[in-house]
């Protein structure tokens, strides 16, 4: 492992989120009418390090590929049709964890569920409506809570964009790089960089307000740990970077159905999914799991070969070796 490469990846990427974010840190804050564009420049900075150590630090990439696009999972795109399986898991299994995490939050006790007659999105919708001078029409459950999910359908293709400035750095460089830690270990260094990376919002109150900032970042790590499981695997099982961002955007568009499904009121963001505990366990486990059958696998294609046995991915397709 190249310490030394991923020391200037993870500095760079640090060092330029700060910069950016820190017209917040001396303004307005949060509530800065530009946020939206500092943190949109923030998803750049990942990929702007990837690019810079790739070009300049790391010439010696896992296979001896030469070529950055590849080194960072931006191609090939073939097979079509297996990557197409996994782009279909990229947006499904984001989705399937938050809404089962809010159902663990649910019988936990932790998040006030109103599933039948979502009434926290109902009263969200009257609030807009309203201050913009509009009446809304009745509409039953199931075609507010159907709009909800082409809406998020639409959102996970549209936020791919800016993700991609992420996983280009996170996924695409940083967690093939990490592959002789183990799986353990790759999903826990890799999800802790991932979480203290948005320190320069979190610290802000992004996200966990009014909860303690260090609890907040905390929390963050949590998720970005438990998500980034899922993220790894589609990383190397797809030999793509792509599914990876698309799952990242995916997950950033359905996080709000923690408040379509919600009682009106406020939500302890530290309990409920996807960015509270409620949220953290499914992704985790079936990352987790996902990454290690996908190990196994590869010790098992190295071992026909008469290779050293390592983490090499999917032992099936020359493309899942990144």
């Amino acid at each position: 492992m190249d310490v030394r490469s991923i020391s200037v990846f993870v500095a760079i990427s640090f060092g330029l989120s700060w910069l950016i974010a820190l017209p917040l840190w001396f303004g307005a804050g949060l509530a800065d009418p530009l946020f939206p564009l500092y943190a949109l420049a923030m998803m750049s900075t990942p990929a702007i390090a990837a690019l810079i150590v790739a070009r300049w630090v790391d010439p010696g990439a896992p296979g001896g590929e030469p070529r950055i696009a590849r080194r960072l999972g931006l191609v090939p795109l073939r097979p079509l049709g297996r990557l197409s399986l996994y782009l279909a898991a990229a947006v499904a299994i984001p989705v399937l964890s938050i809404l089962g995490g809010l159902l663990i939050g649910a019988a936990a006790g932790v998040y006030p569920a109103d599933f039948l007659n979502v009434s926290g999105l109902r009263q969200l919708m009257a609030a807009q409506a309203s201050s913009a001078g509009v009446e809304l029409p009745e509409l039953s459950t199931s075609v507010l809570v159907a709009a909800q999910f082409v809406n998020i359908a639409l959102g996970s293709l549209i936020n791919t964009v800016p993700a991609l400035g992420e996983e280009l750095g996170w996924r695409g460089w940083l967690v093939p790089r990490l592959r002789p830690l183990g799986t353990a270990g790759m999903i826990l260094v890799s999800g802790v960089i991932w979480g203290l990376w948005h320190a320069p919002l979190v610290l802000l109150g992004y996200n966990y307000a009014p909860a303690p900032e260090s609890l907040g970042l905390l929390a963050m790590c949590g998720l970005t740990i438990s998500f980034g499981a899922v993220l790894a695997w589609l990383r190397l099982a797809s030999g793509s970077v792509w599914p990876a961002a698309l799952a990242h955007g995916a997950l950033n568009a359905s996080a709000g159905l923690m408040v379509v499904f919600a009682v009106p009121g406020s939500l302890d963001t530290l309990q409920v999914a996807p960015l509270g505990w409620t949220g953290w366990i499914i992704p985790l486990a079936l990352g987790s799991g996902l990454l290690i059958h996908l190990q196994r696998r590869g010790m098992r294609s190295d071992q026909g070969r008469g290779d050293e046995p390592g983490f090499s991915g999917s032992a099936d397709d020359a493309g899942d070796r990144v």
